[in-house]
C-alpha cells in the first residue's frame, strides 16, 4: 500500500514562490500528493501563475511535450505516462453547464488529476477539492499562493 505525502500547504496557509523554478515545483509536489482521482481548483488574476504551477504538475506526471492555458479551448487533456491530466480554465464559460456538456464528469473521472481554473461554479460539485489563489506580488517574478480549502 502506498502511502500519499500531504499536500504541501494547509488550508489558510501560504507560501511566496519566487520564480517560475518555485511555481514548477510546487506543482510537482502537489502532483505526489494529490490522490488519484483528485480536483484541484486554481485562482487568481490572468499571468498570476496558475498555468505554470500547471505545468509544474504535469510534467512531474511525465508529460514532456509543452503545457499551455487552455483559455480558449476550455480543456486540455494531457496523457501522461503518470496519468491523464485535465486541464481546464472555465474563464470564458458563462454557465458551467457548458462544461458537463463538454464531459467534464467523464474527463474528471478518467484522469489521474484534473487542474481547474477559474472554476469558482463548480465548487459546489467538488467539496473535497483543495483551492488555492495565486497572487502577484511588487516583485514581477514572486507570486504569493495561499489554499483557501
Amino acid at each position: 500500500m502506498s502511502v500519499t505525502p500531504p499536500l504541501p500547504l494547509s488550508p489558510g496557509e501560504s507560501r511566496v514562490l519566487r520564480g517560475l523554478h518555485e511555481q514548477h515545483a510546487l506543482g510537482a509536489a502537489l502532483a505526489g500528493a494529490l490522490p488519484a482521482g483528485s480536483v484541484l481548483f486554481l485562482e487568481g488574476e490572468l499571468g498570476a501563475g496558475k498555468t505554470s504551477l500547471t505545468q509544474g504538475l504535469v510534467g512531474a506526471h511525465g508529460f514532456t511535450e509543452p503545457v499551455t492555458s487552455p483559455t480558449y479551448a476550455l480543456m486540455n487533456v494531457y496523457p501522461a505516462p503518470g496519468g491523464q491530466v485535465l486541464h481546464v480554465d472555465a474563464y470564458r464559460v458563462r454557465d458551467v453547464q457548458e462544461l458537463f456538456e463538454m464531459d467534464l464528469d467523464e474527463l474528471v473521472r478518467g484522469s489521474r488529476v484534473s487542474v481547474i481554473e477559474w472554476g469558482e461554479g463548480l465548487y459546489a460539485e467538488y467539496p473535497d477539492a483543495p483551492i488555492l489563489r495565486l497572487e502577484h506580488q511588487p516583485d514581477p517574478e514572486t507570486r504569493l499562493v495561499t489554499r483557501i480549502r
